[in-house]
């Protein structure tokens, strides 16, 4: 395990019984490092959405935690946000929550000259994702092939 996945680890750790205590969902936690300056973001959500009262509440609890236990050596901007309307899926539950729905899937290389596909979640498991295109043809990935796998929107 990195120093950066250690981080988020313990940061899940941390904020996670302040979330369900609070009747939130973590989707996401990421420390990443962007012009020059690391940040340390966690992603909640909550059905109807999150607000940033929200974030600003859990942001407050969180941030005692993370001066009391100092587990991040370098300095970094803590964040709290919502994963917004392009939430890429990680979790067994994004996967659960989002079949039927329509997905965009980036691929690392070409598959048959393209790194893009879209279609509507069919099926997973812990190695491949399924989508069905709207010619009803259906494409399996292996997880590992799939760089970013988000809900999709037509803008119509």
């Amino acid at each position: 395990m990195s120093k950066h996945e250690a981080y988020e680890a313990r940061t899940e750790e941390w904020i996670t019984p302040i979330l369900e205590r609070m009747g939130f969902e973590l989707v996401d936690v990421e420390y990443v490092k962007e012009g020059g300056t690391w940040y340390l973001r966690a992603y909640i959500d909550k059905e109807g959405g999150i607000t940033v009262n929200d974030c600003e509440a859990v942001a407050r609890e969180m941030n005692v935690i993370l001066d009391r236990e100092d587990y991040i050596e370098e300095s970094y901007v803590f964040e709290v946000s919502s994963p917004g309307l392009g939430r890429p899926l990680k979790k067994e539950k994004d996967f659960a929550r989002s079949m039927g729905s329509k997905v965009e899937i980036r691929t690392y290389r070409a598959i048959g000259h393209k790194k893009e596909f879209y279609g509507v979640l069919s099926a997973y498991d812990e190695t491949t994702v399924t989508i069905e295109q709207e010619d009803k043809e259906a494409l399996t990935f292996e997880k590992s092939q799939i760089a970013l796998i988000r809900l999709a929107f037509d803008w119509e």
